[in-house]
């Protein structure tokens, strides 16, 4: 379990961070639900653990790595949401 925290820290909360940042700006930009980054997230998890087996051996079917991936994915993703829209709010 710790062995993976390095790969943890860079492909899910640097790469995969950084991507649900995007992906909940782009959200808030367009004034669509905040559901759809839950429906985002949810698809980004899953490819996180995919590249996870993929390119560093990790455990493909892993329920408690794909939790632990989705609620980092899920809670950047929400942020950055929030931010967002907060920042169109008050621009309007």
């Amino acid at each position: 379990m710790f062995a993976d925290w390095p790969v943890f820290l860079g492909l899910t909360v640097l790469i995969f961070g950084a991507v649900s940042w995007s992906t909940g700006a782009a959200i808030a930009a367009t004034w669509r639900s905040p559901w759809q980054v839950a429906g985002y997230g949810l698809l980004l998890a899953f490819f996180d653990r995919f590249l996870n087996w993929g390119l560093f051996g990790g455990e493909l079917i892993s329920p408690s790595g794909f939790v632990r991936d989705f609620v980092v994915i899920l809670v950047v993703g929400f942020l950055s949401w929030r931010l967002r829209d907060g920042e169109r709010m008050g621009n309007q």
